[in-house]
């Protein structure tokens, strides 16, 4: 009879108990600070974010998301800036190909060149035909036909000396012989400048950027027709208000643009739109860069700045959007830090306040710990 009667109290103290936990009062917590009116998590994977914002991500999973963290080490580097800038035609690697007169563009033997196309210094790329309005082209016409005339007028006129020769002075001989020479230079010119054309010819060795031109187009004086371009050798031209970078500016790399080398050759010293000109030497084998492209120049300095270096891929933003980073505090345990930071190049940014020194920071996969929720 009394072990029936222990058997029963038991059941009705485990009941009691099962009881109490699922009518626990609204933010409650358990020993470990776990909210127990939380609902049990259905997420078989074992990936959650926790009641306090932190993450859990199983060993597994973080194989998976190929997860990979450094230990934080607070150190000197150098002081970035970040400039505005766009690609231009290096002076020295390519030119511009202008009309020299107004004219109609005829094709040469090749065709007309088109964009992306490569061309060789020399190489004829256009011929433009003279044009003018109809009073011009009357008046040279008119003083064409005089030209023709004076030069028939001096050919027989040589002609009628020379039989003479012996008899008349030979200065006049020669007088006339020059008058005649001169005339005839003078037709060829104005015929030319009715009738003839001029050939233009690629002014650099490189591809051509821009084409504007069609046959038959009539263009005007000093009007583009072409853009030449060396693909490996460019300029970038950033612009700043601080007069003094230029001097303190020690390498340079182009954000999101990777394998371009920045040479600096030196900053303007004439406001131009209220900024400064500081000029960069692009070389690239393999990147791809278009004239009136616009970039960032990651600029770094001879100023040193104290903090922690790490990927840019490191940082990222919480939904509040502040930059975080998220640190490994256990072993399946990630917590979001918010800090402060500064590029230091294309690829790398430096923490400045934030982390503590021997902090593990996730460097590889921060961005998918952030997505999960």
């Amino acid at each position: 009879m009394l072990t029936k009667v222990a058997s029963s109290l038991i059941l009705l103290i485990a009941a009691g108990l099962v009881s109490s936990a699922a009518i626990a009062a609204p933010g409650a917590h358990g020993p470990g600070g776990e909210h127990l009116d939380a609902p049990a998590s259905s997420n078989a994977s074992g990936l959650a974010r926790l009641p306090d914002g932190s993450v859990n991500v199983p060993k597994q999973a973080q194989r998976r998301m190929a997860i990979r963290t450094v230990m934080a080490h607070e150190a000197e580097h150098p002081l970035t800036v970040e400039l505005n800038g766009r690609i231009g035609i290096d002076p020295n690697a390519g030119g511009r190909v202008q009309a020299p007169y107004a004219g109609r563009i005829e094709p040469g033997p090749k065709g007309l060149p088109v964009a992306g196309q490569r061309v060789e210094k020399g190489q004829l790329l256009v011929r433009v035909r003279p044009v003018g309005e109809a009073i011009e082209r009357g008046n040279q016409q008119a003083q064409l036909a005089e030209i023709r005339a004076n030069r028939t007028l001096a050919a027989q006129r040589v002609q009628r000396l020379e039989s003479l020769e012996g008899t008349v002075p030979q200065k006049e001989i020669e007088a006339a012989r020059a008058e005649l020479t001169s005339l005839i230079g003078r037709e060829r010119a104005v015929g030319a400048s009715i009738g003839g054309s001029e050939a233009i010819t690629a002014s650099a060795s490189g591809i051509v950027a821009s084409a504007n031109v069609l046959s038959g187009q009539i263009v005007d004086a000093r009007e583009v027709l072409f853009e030449i371009v060396d693909p490996n050798r460019m300029v970038v031209e950033a612009t700043t208000t601080d007069v003094t970078l230029a001097g303190r500016i020690a390498a340079a790399t182009l954000t999101g643009i990777p394998g371009v080398e920045l040479t600096l050759l030196g900053g303007g010293r004439s406001l131009r739109d209220g900024a400064l000109p500081v000029n960069f030497r692009a070389s690239a084998k393999d990147a791809s860069l278009a004239i009136g492209q616009p970039v960032t120049v990651v600029a770094k300095l001879t100023d040193k700045v104290k903090g922690i270096a790490l990927p840019a891929e490191a940082l990222v933003r919480n939904p509040s959007n502040e930059p975080v980073v998220w640190i490994k505090s256990g072993a399946e345990r990630f917590i979001a830090q918010p800090v402060e930071s500064r590029p230091l190049d294309a690829k790398t940014i430096v923490v400045t306040k934030g982390l503590a020194a021997e902090n593990r920071v996730v460097v590889s996969g921060a961005s998918l710990i952030n997505q999960i929720r």
